[in-house]
Formats: structure tokens, sequence, C-alpha cells
């Protein structure tokens, strides 16, 4: 085991992180991506400390092969994209860099400081970055080159204790970003680690706060737990913290009220884990049930499709997924009855009083 130094403000010398050897963290280098190690590499050669971060250092940890890789770096978006001509800059206020291979995207984020804050986006140092990052078990830092796993604040010792523990202290972490809420119990779930009972406290006192996160951002938050590797355990957990009332309240209530509903409602969920062939419209999990419970498939078409997909886009509010998406979910279950949808046009609804349009809907013609 090595340790990484630093002076404090005195001047004086101060052990800061722990660095686990190969041998210490037992990570299989064949889980790791490639072409992550490879925008690494680059980095590292233009003289810029550079890290595989976040989630997927956790899974290899675990032994399991990551989905997607995260890259954090001390150079600026700028920089990044000289190194990089297959990358954009993405993001106004926190700005990213996307960079491209083939069909792959990997996302690069520059350290940032503590100047403004968790959340600000001023750049900074490693040392100030591990302590913006929301939870331990995702605070950790892999060199994919050397082999080394960088930990400032003891994650690696909380995933061999399979505890989640917030790195951000607890009278701040959801007043700063709610969001984390979700994330805590979503990494609890995946994995299976304890969530300490101060830590549930918390998050069950904070959960009011959901409510003021912007539709987009919960639909974000929301398509990563459909598009997971266990979406009805995330759901039932989030449940259990009363946190799902606020994501998605109408299926929440809907639950709480009817045993059956709720139980189909999971079923659907955990289904898309095991699609065989040509996987589902995942957003069809979250409307099907809810659908099946009032539609009358001998009622005239092309109203029946109308209406039944303005009910659902209010079913699964404050949820907004691209229309078509949602269009897409609700063919699927209507091709399960044996009606084709097909040949999208728009439909254009009216404000009151006015001439401008209120809201377009992307309504199917039936054939």
């Amino acid at each position: 085991m090595r340790f990484r130094y630093s002076r404090n403000k005195d001047g004086k010398t101060e052990k800061k992180a722990v660095i686990y050897t190969k041998d210490e963290h037992n990570i299989d280098a064949g889980n790791v991506d490639t072409d992550a190690a490879y925008i690494c590499s680059r980095l590292r050669i233009e003289g810029y400390e550079t890290y595989i971060v976040g989630g997927a250092v956790r899974d290899l940890i675990l032994g399991k092969k990551p989905k997607d890789f995260d890259i954090a770096s001390a150079a600026n978006p700028t920089q990044i994209k000289k190194v990089f001509r297959n990358s954009r800059v993405i993001g106004r206020r926190f700005r990213l860099v996307h960079v491209f291979f083939g069909n792959k995207i990997y996302e690069l984020a520059t350290f940032r400081s503590l100047k403004d804050g968790a959340t600000g986006n001023t750049f900074g140092t490693i040392e100030e970055d591990v302590l913006r990052r929301d939870f331990s078990l995702n605070a950790l830092f892999y060199d994919p080159e050397q082999e080394l796993v960088i930990d400032y604040i003891g994650g690696v010792d909380h995933i061999r204790k399979r505890v989640i523990q917030p790195v951000i202290p607890l009278d701040i972490i959801f007043q700063d970003d709610p969001v984390r809420m979700i994330r805590a119990v979503k990494y609890a779930a995946i994995t299976g680690f304890d969530i300490p009972p101060k830590l549930q406290n918390k998050i069950k006192a904070d959960a009011r706060l959901l409510p003021a996160i912007s539709p987009s951002r919960l639909t974000e938050e929301i398509v990563k737990i459909i598009n997971s590797p266990c979406p009805a355990s995330i759901v039932k957990l989030l449940e259990l913290y009363g946190l799902y009332r606020h994501l998605q309240p109408r299926a929440s209530i809907m639950m709480e009220k009817n045993e059956e509903f709720k139980k189909k409602y999971m079923q659907s969920l955990a289904a898309l884990n095991n699609e065989d062939g040509e996987k589902s419209c995942a957003l069809r999990a979250l409307v099907e049930d809810y659908i099946e419970s009032f539609t009358d498939w001998d009622s005239p078409m092309p109203e029946l499709y109308r209406k039944t997909f303005i009910a659902a886009r209010k079913f699964i509010l404050p949820m907004s997924p691209q229309r078509l998406e949602l269009g897409k979910a609700i063919r699927q279950i209507f091709a399960g009855h044996g009606i084709t949808v097909k040949k999208i046009r728009s439909l254009r609804t009216r404000g009151r009083g006015n001439n401008e349009p209120k809201d377009t809907i992307q309504i199917e013609t039936m054939f």
C-alpha cells in the first residue's frame, strides 16, 4: 500500500490519499475499456493528470465490467478538445467534453473546486474534486496505465464493508442537490449495499425537496432507473423511502391503493431485465399497466390512440420524455393487441382565446 502526500496551508506535509496497487484492489485489467484507457494515456502524455472515475471504478473493484466509463482530468474542456478532434464540448454552466469512438461516447470532466460549494463550476484540483462527489463508492480514481486506485476518503474500505457513505456532510448534501437522494437509493439497490440509519433518516426527512427539481432532471434519473440492471429493485426501494411518489406520483398512488396494480407494475419493471431478441422500449414498463387498466380495445381508431397517448403522458408527469419515445412505447402496447400504428402526423392543441399553439402532440395515424 502506498500513500499520496501534499502540503497543507502551513506548508507541512500531510498524507492525503491511499494508493492501492493491482495486488490490493484486484481489478481485472481485462474489464477496463481500452478506449477509456487510451484517453487517459493521451491526456497524461500531454501533461494532464487524468483518471477513470465514479461508478466504473466501483464496478471494477466489485469484479464487474462497467457499462460506462467516465473520466476526470486536470485538463479543461478547451485543452481536451485540442487533444481529441473527435470530441464536443457540451453544457452551458457545467461544461463537459464528449469524446467519440465509433458509437461509444466517453464523458470527460475537469477537476472542480470547492470555491463555489459542492455544486459549483470552478476548475480545481483532484483533492478538491473528490470532496464534491456524492458518495464514497463513487469517489475513487483509477489509473489504467499503472493499475492504481487513488482513494482520498476511504471509498475502498466502504465498498468492502458494503455500505453507502456520503462524502458531503449530511446537513448540506441533499440541500445542495436533492437528486442525490435518488442516487443513494439507486446505488444501494444496484450493489446490495446498506444505507446507514443516519443517512436513511436524512433521506426520508429531505424527500420533500424533490418537487423543486426540474422535470428534465427527474426525467433523466427515471430513464437511468428503467435502463439499469435492476429497475424493479430500485423502484421498490424508492417507494420504501418515500421518493417514488415525487418521481411518479400517479403510479405511486395507484400502487398504494391497488395491490394488484402494484404487483403488475413491478413485474413489468422486472421483465425489462429478461427480454429476449429485440429490446422493448423501456418507457413501456411505466405506462403499460396503467393503459391496460382503462383501455377499451374495441373503441374506434384513431381516437383510441389519441386518448391513450394523452392519458399516458399525464400519468408519467412530472417526467417529460420525448414524444417519439412515448409514442414508441404506446405502439408496442397496441401491437400486443394486434393493432398496427404507423405514419406520424402532428396534432396541435391551442390555448383559450388566442391562435398560438399551446402544445404539440405527436399522434400516429391508424391504418
